[in-house]
C-alpha cells in the first residue's frame, strides 16, 4: 500500500493478543473483537468530523484473525450514512460471518473457493490467479476485496464437512487443491482441522499469503491514478529483490 501510494499513508494498528492466533481464538477470542471495535470506533468517529473534501481515504485491512476481528467489528449498516472507502481482508478464518455471507450467498455457478457476490460493485474475491474472469458492474463508494487461497484450510474449514461434502470440493477444482483429495465423512473434517497447523509451510499456498497477490488486491481497493499491469509488474520486481521477511 505504501509503495502504491508513494508513502502517503498513515497506519493505525494494534496487537490483539500476546498469544498466537490459534491460542487466542481458543481462549479469549472476544478480547480481539473488543479491542478492534474500540480501535475502529475511535478512528472512525474522529474521521467523520473532518471535512469530506479534504479528509484522507479510510481503508480497513486484516490478515487471518486480524480479518476476523476487523469484520466482526465493522457494522456496515452503521457506516452507510458516511461510508469508508474499502477494505482488503486476507485469509478470513472460517468463523468470520462476513466472509461466510459472501461465500454462502454467492451467485449461482460461482465456486465456493472464489465466489462471485452480487454484481461485484461492493465485494470481489481474489486468489493467486486474480479475480474471476467475469463482467462486474463498476465499483460503488465502498470496495471490499477478499484475498483467499482455495488451499487455505483456515478459510475453507466447515464443521458440516464431517457429514456432507463441502462446496469447495464440488465441481471445478482450483489449481492448488489436489484432484486426489476425496471426501470421507468425519475424516475430511479432521484432516482439514489438522491441516490448519501446517498451513504456513509453502508461500502462496495454504495460509501463506504473499506480496504478489497483495499488490493486485490493494490496487483494486485503492484504484490508484495511472495504475497498469506494467506498474504492477514493476512493483512485483521490487519485492522480488527484497529479502524474505520470514
Amino acid at each position: 500500500m505504501e509503495f502504491i501510494l508513494g508513502g502517503d499513508v498513515a497506519t493505525v494498528a494494534a496487537q490483539y493478543s500476546y498469544l498466537t492466533s490459534a491460542l487466542s481464538l481458543m481462549t479469549h477470542p472476544e478480547y480481539g473483537v473488543e479491542q478492534a471495535r474500540v480501535l475502529f470506533d475511535t478512528v472512525y468517529d474522529y474521521w467523520k468530523t473532518l471535512p469530506e473534501e479534504t479528509r484522507p481515504k479510510f481503508y480497513l485491512h486484516g490478515l487471518s484473525q486480524g480479518s476476523f476481528n476487523s469484520q466482526s467489528t465493522f457494522r456496515i449498516l452503521d457506516v452507510l450514512g458516511d461510508p469508508i472507502d474499502g477494505a482488503l481482508w486476507a485469509g478470513s478464518p472460517f468463523l468470520s460471518t462476513l466472509w461466510q455471507g459472501v461465500r454462502d450467498g454467492r451467485n449461482d455457478g460461482s465456486p465456493a473457493w472464489r465466489p462471485q457476490f452480487g454484481n461485484g460493485s461492493l465485494v470481489r474475491v481474489l486468489n493467486q490467479e486474480g479475480f474471476a474472469d467475469v463482467s462486474y458492474e463498476p465499483w460503488g463508494p465502498m470496495r471490499f476485496v477478499f484475498l483467499h487461497y482455495a488451499s487455505d484450510p483456515i478459510v475453507a474449514f466447515t464443521f458440516s464437512s464431517g457429514f456432507r461434502r463441502p462446496d469447495w470440493m464440488k465441481g471445478e477444482r482450483p489449481f492448488d487443491v489436489s484432484p486426489q483429495l476425496r471426501w470421507y465423512p468425519v475424516v475430511t473434517m479432521f484432516q482439514n482441522a489438522l491441516d490448519m497447523a501446517i498451513s504456513l509451510q509453502i508461500p502462496r499456498f495454504g495460509h501463506f499469503y504473499v506480496y504478489q497477490d497483495y499488490i493486485h488486491g490493494w490496487a483494486a481497493v485503492l484504484d490508484p491514478p495511472g495504475w497498469s499491469p506494467e506498474r504492477a509488474d514493476e512493483l512485483t520486481a521490487i519485492f522480488d529483490e527484497r529479502p524474505a521477511p520470514w
